[in-house]
């Protein structure tokens, strides 16, 4: 059977899945879940790949799930991702009312699709057609959250990174793949948006440590940890102005805890802040800057400050090859008009480092109105935020993995790594523990 055949099956069995998928997407919609705390959305996949009749594993970096499928061959292996956690967003409609959980991001559709992906190469049997292996992940904690929680999983030696995806690279998940494509949804313009490069970050947990008085009664007794966060913050607004333009430097800091009661001078004040930038040199020069307005907060009315530097993650690289085979393969679906391409985009996802790894891919799909991450948040179109992108990403795999995988070959060459598994799992320690 030819490419072009292939496709046309695959797309016939995703548009007769086309209600299974949507419904996956809907309970996890309906359920949604923190990171490392995903275990109804992980439970959903494992029911998934066993009513395909796929072996999994299960519980890989707490939540994780992975299935496989095996081609004629196995010349190469792509990995199909999902992420499987919410966002805080506890003003959206469909909030969970005790964590503030909502899917105002998109993640339960990824999933979806990518059970759909596996669902229609299960369905048509065209892994027999195919001279390499399909990975399925379903990865915990992309959004990069609640971040005391994750570091005391951390130190209980649980995970080591903060982000799911830098976890599965830890504990060997990417050893054995070649190619990683996975989606995120999107309110732009365009329907698809195919390349283009992102920010990354390096987090930190901040704790100002002050000294407890009655505030009303002898507050010069006391040591305002609040006043030095402030302090801290303004420090930080001075150097914006040092930010040159083309490093896309953001930093955002918010206080987590401003005291413990209104009558007591604060004397433990906690804050969390991204420092994010479109290149790992620039994201270090305005951390540095960021620890010295910190540190200079304290200083200035007598407190101590404590900064913990937490692996936040890498910029998202390209892989130009890999960026052709999914354009060719969106302007089949919705039109030239449709497509953009390039870009950068100053938010983030630890989907960056596994692209510093291998060729990765992280388009954006539409069929969202509302913002990111907001109450607004709301699928528009299922046609176009679900069905789509399954779509994109069956017929992209057969361009990678037919022929002798010549797809993955063509991709690999055309691609320089930022590090190995190694050297980036030594980077981060380096750079936390400098």
């Amino acid at each position: 059977m030819n490419k072009q055949a292939m496709k046309e099956k695959l797309c016939a069995a995703i548009d007769a899945r086309r209600d299974d998928i949507i419904a996956i997407g809907t309970k996890i919609f309906e359920k949604p879940e923190l990171g490392y705390k995903e275990h109804y959305a992980s439970s959903l996949v494992q029911q998934v790949f066993a009513d395909l009749g796929l072996e999994y594993r299960s519980e890989i970096a707490i939540t994780g799930v992975r299935a496989e499928m095996k081609g004629r061959e196995s010349k190469a292996k792509v990995a199909v991702l999902g992420e499987l956690d919410a966002v805080v967003c506890p003003e959206h409609p469909h909030a969970d009312p005790q964590t503030g959980a909502a899917h105002s991001c998109g993640h339960n559709v990824q999933v979806a699709a990518m059970l759909g992906v596996a669902m229609a190469l299960k369905d048509t049997g065209l892994m027999a057609e195919l001279d390499g292996d399909v990975a399925f992940m379903a990865v915990p904690a992309e959004e990069f959250v609640e971040l005391e929680y994750r570091n005391k999983l951390r130190n209980e030696g649980k995970i080591k990174f903060l982000g799911g995806k830098q976890e599965f690279i830890a504990l060997g998940e990417f050893d054995d793949i070649d190619v990683t494509m996975m989606f995120h949804s999107s309110n732009s313009e365009k329907k698809i948006g195919i390349g283009g490069t992102s920010n990354g970050f390096i987090g930190k947990l901040i704790r100002y440590i002050g000294k407890e008085a009655h505030a009303g009664g002898a507050p010069h007794l006391g040591v305002n940890a609040l006043n030095a966060a402030m302090l801290g913050l303004m420090g930080i607004h001075a150097q914006r102005e040092t930010f040159r333009d083309s490093d896309h430097i953001r930093v955002h800091p918010i206080i987590t805890k401003g005291g413990d009661l209104v009558n007591i001078v604060p004397a433990d004040v906690r804050m969390e802040t991204y420092v994010r930038g479109a290149e790992m040199d620039a994201i270090i020069d305005a951390s540095k800057k960021v620890d010295r307005a910190l540190r200079a907060g304290a200083e200035a009315v007598g407190a101590e400050v404590e900064i913990v530097q937490l692996p936040g993650y890498l910029p998202r690289y390209n892989a130009e090859a890999l960026n052709d085979i999914f354009y060719q393969n969106a302007v089949a679906l919705v039109g030239e008009d449709e497509v953009a391409r390039g870009g950068h985009g100053s938010g983030s996802s630890d989907i960056g480092d596994v692209s510093a790894l291998m060729p990765t891919i992280h388009p954006y799909v539409g069929g969202i109105s509302g913002r990111g991450h907001a109450s607004d948040y709301a699928i528009a179109d299922p046609e176009l935020a679900y069905i789509v992108p399954t779509k994109l990403m069956a017929m992209s795999l057969v361009d990678l993995l037919a022929d002798g995988a010549a797809g993955v070959a063509g991709c690999q060459a055309d691609f320089e790594p930022v590090y190995t598994k190694e050297s980036y799992l030594q980077m981060w320690e380096e750079l936390l523990n400098s």
